[in-house]
């Protein structure tokens, strides 16, 4: 259950957002950024959050990864962008990050947070600090690291109901659903093959739940 009001989360984010892009580089590539842009709209647009400001880049780091802003910022590293074979993978990434907001897991996230690390106290201070003035305890909140390369570390039970929203928001936005099958199962191959579990699994559900999962809800053999 989330207990930090929508106004005051979205306040966190975009400190959180505006310090993350004054340190991390973002990538310089323009096919790049018109293919995540073509791809991220036609999720966006079938997710029922026009209220949103939704914002998506592309960070210039080789990483397989990508996170998302309770404020709609998303960042998607550059290898993940290479990784994705099709657009129809990059859409998974995509839906399934889009679908972290709208199940509203950040906010269940920074509850915990607060709730377990930085308690009532130091929160008031937080939500009536300046902007930028809390920018390492927000980046701490949001799970975002010094160098912030790290996905939010969503439960497992956040990670399998992104997978099944996504999926739901591919669909819905005249998307291949089966791009997530495949972009998983491609990604637990290298992560067997190179013997280290790629960023973007970590923290998540077992590699074969998610998978069966998956096939689950897009009634593929299991």
């Amino acid at each position: 259950m989330a207990f930090v009001p929508d106004s005051q989360l979205v306040d966190l984010a975009d400190q959180a957002w505006a310090e993350m892009l004054s340190k991390t580089p973002v990538s310089n590539s323009p096919a790049m950024a018109e293919r995540l842009a073509g791809v991220a709209a036609r999720i966006t647009r079938v997710s029922g959050r026009d209220d949103l400001t939704w914002e998506f880049v592309v960070l210039d780091s080789p990483e397989l990864n990508a996170f998302v802003l309770p404020n709609g910022k998303v960042a998607v590293f550059k290898g993940m962008m290479e990784f994705a074979a099709a657009d129809d993978e990059l859409g998974a990434v995509v839906g399934h990050e889009v679908a972290h907001v709208l199940a509203r897991h950040p906010a269940e996230r920074v509850s915990q947070q607060l709730a377990a690390e930085v308690g009532m106290t130091l929160a008031q201070i937080a939500f009536g600090g300046e902007n930028g003035e809390n920018a390492q305890l927000v980046a701490g909140i949001f799970g975002l690291g010094a160098t912030y390369g790290v996905l939010l570390p969503y439960s497992r039970t956040h990670e399998l109901e992104a997978d099944r929203v996504g999926v739901d928001l591919m669909r819905k936005a005249g998307m291949e659903p089966r791009g997530a099958l495949r972009f998983w199962e491609r990604m637990i191959e290298r992560r067997e093959t190179q013997g280290a579990p790629p960023e973007a699994l970590s923290s998540h559900p077992a590699d074969q739940r998610r998978l069966t999962a998956l096939r689950a809800v897009l009634g593929a053999p299991l």
